[in-house]
Order: C-alpha cells, then sequence, then structure tokens
C-alpha cells in the first residue's frame, strides 16, 4: 500500500476496503468491549457530572434535524451536535478506554460512528464493528509512531483522524472522498497537554467533544463535495513536520495495514482517574489491604514519579485540593487520599461534597511526591512505585504492577458487564435493568445484527 503521495492516500484506501472479514477475533472483541464500555461512560456521566450538561443544553437548544441521539437525555439533534454532547460525555469522568501508551481512542470514535450511522439510518453490526476497528487501528498507528515531547495533546491530534476514518467506513467515503475529510479534519486537529498540566478548567475532561463534532463535519464536508487538503499528514507544513519535527515513523505506520489489526490491545479503566494514576491507587489499595491498616495509622505517603507523573502533582496545594472534578481525577495526590480514605475510588467519589470531605483533604496532605526518572512516560504508561510511612515507625513499599485494568492484567468481559449496568444506573434518566441486560447482550452479539443502531433504543 505504500506509494509515492501522502500517507493519506494509504489510510483512505485502508478505510475503504477494510472488511469484517479482515479482522481478528481479539480486534473484533475489542471493538465491541469498547462500544459497551464508551456507551455506559457516556450514560453515566449525563447524570453525574454537572459541567457537561451545559454542552448538552446547547445540542437540544439548538434544535435542527432530528437526526442522532443525545444519550442520558432521551433527544435527537442533527449528527454534528449529537456527537459533540457525547463525545463530551464520553471522556469527562476519565472512565473510558486507552491505549497501552496512554491517550484515548474510543472516547472520539464511537460517538462519531453512532451519531452517522443514525442519520443515515443504521447499518449491520459487522460494519459497525468494522468502522471502530479501523478507527483504534489508525489511532494507535499515529499514536506509537511519531516523536512526542509531551507538547501536544495526542487525544485531540490524533483523534481527529481516526474518528474520521471511522466515520467514512461508516457512510462509505471512497478512497478520494476519505482523503479529503482528512484534509478538512486537519484544519481541526488541535489542543496542547496544558489542557493536562493546567488546573481550574472543565475542558481537560470534555475535549472529546471537540474531536467528535470535527469528525462528523469533516466525513459530511468531504460527502457533500468539499474537497480538503491532499498532503495534509506529510506535506511540507503538514501535521509530522509541523506537529512533531518530522519526527514520524512511515514503515512503521503503514507496516500490515489492513491485514493486523491492533485494537485488542485496547485496555478498559477499573477507576475513573487519569491512567498515569491507576499504578498508584492499586499500589496503595495493596499495601493497605495486606498490612491491615486505614488512614489513621498512616504518617506519609510517598509517591514516586516520573516526568508527567509528577505534572499530576503540581502545582502541589491545587493537586491536594482540587477545585473542579476534572482537576480531582487528574491529581494523585487526591485520589490516592480517596483510596486511602474510602478504600475505593469510584465515579460517585467525584459527585456532591467530596472535593470538601475533610477526611480526604487530610490525606491528600499526606501524599509527597517524589521525583523519579526511572518513571518517566517513554512508550507505555509507567508503573510508578508508593511508599508508606507508618506511625508506628515501618516502611511499607509497593511497586505500581499488575494493574487491574493493565496490559498483564486485562478487564474481561463480565468486568465491563458490571461496569456497564453500573455506568447505566447512574444516567441522567433512568434506565430499567431489563434494557441495560438488553443493550449489554446485543452489543456482545453485534455481528448478528442488520442495525447496530438498535442498541441505543434500549438506552433512550
Amino acid at each position: 500500500m505504500i506509494g509515492s503521495k501522502d500517507i493519506s492516500y494509504d489510510f483512505a484506501l485502508f478505510v475503504e476496503n477494510a472488511k469484517y472479514s479482515d479482522l481478528s477475533e481479539d480486534a473484533i472483541d475489542a471493538a465491541k468491549k469498547s462500544i459497551l464500555d464508551t456507551l455506559g461512560v457516556i450514560l453515566a456521566a449525563s447524570g453525574m457530572e454537572p459541567a457537561v450538561r451545559g454542552i448538552a443544553e446547547i445540542a437540544l437548544e439548538g434544535g435542527g434535524r432530528q437526526e442522532s441521539s443525545v444519550l442520558g437525555f432521551g433527544a435527537r439533534v442533527p449528527a454534528i451536535m449529537a456527537a459533540f454532547a457525547n463525545g463530551a460525555m464520553a471522556h469527562c469522568l476519565d472512565f473510558d478506554d486507552h491505549a497501552p501508551e496512554g491517550h484515548h481512542p474510543s472516547s472520539s470514535i464511537v460517538p462519531v460512528v453512532f451519531a452517522l450511522a443514525e442519520r443515515m439510518g443504521g447499518i449491520s453490526g459487522k460494519d459497525m464493528i468494522t468502522a471502530v476497528a479501523v478507527g483504534q487501528d489508525l489511532f494507535l498507528r499515529l499514536r506509537r509512531n511519531v516523536g512526542w515531547k509531551q507538547d501536544w495533546h495526542l487525544t485531540t491530534v490524533m483523534g481527529v483522524f481516526s474518528a474520521t476514518a471511522a466515520g467514512a467506513h461508516v457512510i462509505g467515503l471512497s478512497r478520494e472522498q476519505t482523503v479529503n475529510a482528512f484534509g478538512i479534519a486537519g484544519n481541526q486537529a488541535s489542543g496542547t497537554m496544558e489542557l493536562a498540566y493546567g488546573v481550574g478548567s472543565d475542558l481537560r475532561g470534555m475535549y472529546a467533544g471537540f474531536t467528535s463534532k470535527a469528525a462528523v463535519l469533516s466525513v459530511l464536508m468531504s460527502q457533500k463535495g468539499v474537497t480538503g487538503t491532499k498532503s495534509f499528514f506529510e506535506g511540507k507544513a503538514g501535521l509530522f513536520n509541523v506537529y512533531f519535527d518530522g519526527q514520524y515513523d512511515r514503515e512503521k505506520m503503514l507496516e500490515g495495514l489492513g491485514s493486523v489489526f491492533d485494537g485488542g490491545s485496547i485496555l478498559y479503566k477499573p477507576w475513573p482517574s487519569c491512567g498515569a494514576s491507576h499504578a498508584y491507587i492499586h499500589a496503595t489499595l495493596e499495601l493497605m489491604k495486606k498490612h491491615a491498616i486505614t488512614i489513621l495509622d498512616i504518617e506519609k505517603i510517598n509517591v514516586y514519579v516520573g516526568d508527567f507523573q509528577n505534572q499530576l502533582c503540581q502545582p502541589l496545594e491545587s493537586r491536594r485540593q482540587p477545585k473542579t472534578f476534572a482537576d480531582a481525577k487528574f491529581s494523585i495526590p487526591f485520589v490516592i487520599a480517596l483510596a486511602a480514605t474510602r478504600g475505593q475510588v469510584k465515579v460517585s467519589d467525584f459527585t456532591g461534597d467530596t472535593l470538601n470531605d475533610p477526611e480526604v483533604l487530610s490525606a491528600a496532605q499526606k501524599v509527597v511526591p517524589i521525583f523519579d526518572t526511572s518513571f518517566d512516560w517513554k512508550s507505555k504508561l509507567p508503573e510508578g512505585r508508593v511508599e508508606i510511612l507508618t506511625m508506628d515507625g515501618r516502611t511499607l513499599m509497593r511497586l505500581g504492577d499488575d494493574v487491574p485494568g493493565s496490559s498483564e492484567t486485562p478487564m474481561t468481559w463480565d468486568y465491563l458487564y458490571n461496569k456497564f449496568e453500573d455506568a447505566a444506573s447512574l444516567a441522567a434518566i433512568p434506565l430499567a435493568l431489563k434494557s441495560i441486560e438488553r443493550s449489554q447482550n446485543m452489543v456482545r452479539n453485534l455481528e448478528k445484527f442488520d442495525d447496530a443502531t438498535k442498541v441505543l433504543e434500549f438506552l433512550l
């Protein structure tokens, strides 16, 4: 598939030609898991994250053709705005899936494919699975093969292209139309890591709304005949040269394209917080359980952090006492405090008066970051290490390895069923248990259905 043209032509040919029969079993399984997981997280967000309601209200107030569903709110709006609202909800709890290297593919992909499928009138389960698998594979090929300096926000920069690819497959764009869609999407590929490093904003949790909206817009513009830049990836001022200083591996991006789908490596979260915090949550919970201690027994909790995790600890006092739920999910001191005081980190722990809970805030003061370059983020999310100093003089230490939801300890369908049931029960408009169970079973067997969008009928 390698040619002399911009790599967008290779990617576009892949999008046009991909078939369900090309997919490996693990890629099919991952696509279905990501659909179920993302739909559940969206539903939970509709009822649990106050900040996202403003976006939902904008979508609903705008009116227009009733094309696509805004989950959790029982309404239909134009596909672009449905993708915007559902995308914002898909990530705002920080509970959506992610690559082993970090960053989130499906919170952009899933809202796009459902919004476009509903607008079009439905697609088969096999085609829906293929579209998601295409988007996930392209996301990973881009994510893994650029020279990244933790400056650009890769989910928003790369997510718009993977979501555009998935959307292009859903509505059946040709190779040339998909190249145009990539070029149009390129004008909307943006966002820096200040989303993560800064504090006090709700936007960090909502960014997938922008990528989802941009992808739908790009696909529909191309379908209507609008042409895009044909050299957006590799041109003189293209994505790879401007965003990544020309540091990318073209050969690896194209290796096995169309025959090897790597979506099976996608990971699913056990806790609704930044994936880089999970090693510390796990180590803290395991140490406290093993040694039968409570927060009252703890004098200090040292957390050994690399370059990126240190950003989740600075400025320290702001991280110890976050002002928004988005900041709380992105704070290692705060999520460790939750784990140490409540023995868990759940969606419900980021609601109500949690940000002002004196016990949690007091525990957060005990968390001390210690910079350790051995835990720098170089490829996969690093493990991290926790050291608990007890009041009676003991030092308890554990590496954050074998974390639930990691590549070493992946989540099963049983876990995802339980997670979906819990998440869906938190929707703004409550759902009956029977409806939740029907949607679970349909997604699990999605390849057997002629219209994949039927799953949404149980969730509205």
